[in-house]
C-alpha cells in the first residue's frame, strides 16, 4: 500500500515505520503524504486503538527533511512547505488515539518536530535529537520553535536552536524531551507495554485527556472551560456507566468507546 512506510495493527496498536534507512529516513514529499494517509486509516479504523511511530534501521528515527527539495524554493514556497508539514503533525498531536514515538537513533530537524508532535517519546540509548537548521540558514518550520520550548522551557530551548547542537537521551531524558531512555531491543517491547495500559481504558476519555491537555498551549482556548465540557462530555458515554458501575461492583470495566 505504501512506498515509504510499513504499517501493522496488532491487538489494537498500530505501528507505522518510516522506512527509507538508505536516506536515514529523511522526510521527502512522497513520505509526508504517505504520512498523511496512515494517519488518516488512524482516525477512520475504530480497530486502531493506539499508535507507535517509528523508523526502519537502527541508526535513525528521521535524520530530518529531504534539503534537496528546499533548493531553489521562493518565500512563498518556503511558506507552503512549513504549513504542509505544520498541517500534518497537527493531526498527529490532536489526534484522538495516542501517538507514541519510538526514537531509534537520530531525530534530527523535521524528524526531532516529527517525534515532538506525537503524544510522549521514548529513546533508545543511541538516540540523538537536535534542531540544525540554522546551519542551512533557516529555522525549523514544522512547529519545532514552539513545541521543543514548550517541551523543555525557553532557555534551553533557544541554546538548541541557535547552536544546532545535538543532545543524547540520557540529556534528553533530564530536559523531559523524552519519557524512557531503554536499550534499542527494548524499545518497542516498552512503548507496548504502556500502550496495552492505555488501550485498556476508556477511549473515548482517553482522547478527552489530549483534548484537554492539548487547550493549555493553545491561546485562543480557556483550558478550563474545555475540561469542564469534556468531563461533562463524559457523563453522557456508556462507558462512564460501565466504568463507574465497575468500580463499584469491584471488577474491571470492559469499555467499548461508547
Amino acid at each position: 500500500m505504501y512506498n515509504t512506510l510499513i504499517t501493522s495493527l496488532d491487538n489494537g496498536i498500530f505501528t507505522i515505520t518510516i522506512n527509507r534507512p538508505d536516506k536515514l529516513n529523511a522526510l521527502n514529499q512522497e513520505v509526508l503524504r504517505e504520512l498523511g494517509m496512515a494517519i488518516d486509516e488512524v482516525y477512520q479504523n475504530k480497530d486502531i486503538r493506539s499508535v507507535i511511530l517509528t523508523g526502519a534501521g537502527p541508526k535513525s528515527f528521521v535524520a530530518g527533511a529531504d534539503i534537496s527539495e528546499f533548493v531553489g524554493a521562493n518565500i512563498n514556497e518556503g511558506k507552503a512547505l512549513a504549513k504542509k508539514g505544520q498541517d500534518l503533525f497537527f493531526k498527529i498531536e490532536n489526534a484522538p488515539k495516542p501517538f507514541v514515538a519510538c526514537v531509534n537513533g537520530f531525530a534530527l530537524g523535521g524528524g526531532c518536530e516529527l517525534a515532538m508532535s506525537c503524544h510522549f517519546r521514548i529513546a533508545s540509548e543511541n538516540a540523538r535529537f537536535g534542531q540544525p537548521e540554522v546551519n542551512l540558514g533557516i529555522i525549523p518550520g514544522y512547529g519545532g520553535t514552539q513545541r521543543l520550548t514548550q517541551l523543555i522551557g525557553k532557555g534551553r530551548a533557544l541554546e538548541l536552536l541557535m547552536s544546532a547542537a545535538m543532545i543524547d537521551a540520557a540529556t534528553a531524558l533530564q530536559y523531559g524531551l523524552v519519557n524512557y531512555v531503554v536499550p534499542q531491543s527494548e524499545l518497542l517491547s516498552k512503548a507496548i507495554t504502556i500502550l496495552e495500559l492505555i488501550n485498556s481504558k476508556a477511549p473515548i476519555a482517553v482522547a478527552g485527556c489530549i483534548t484537554a491537555a492539548n487547550a493549555v498551549f493553545d491561546e485562543t482556548l480557556n483550558g478550563f472551560q474545555i475540561e469542564e465540557t469534556v468531563f461533562g462530555n463524559c457523563f453522557g458515554t456508556s462507558d462512564m456507566k460501565e466504568g463507574t458501575t465497575a468500580f463499584l461492583e469491584k471488577r474491571k470495566p470492559l469499555f467499548k468507546g461508547e
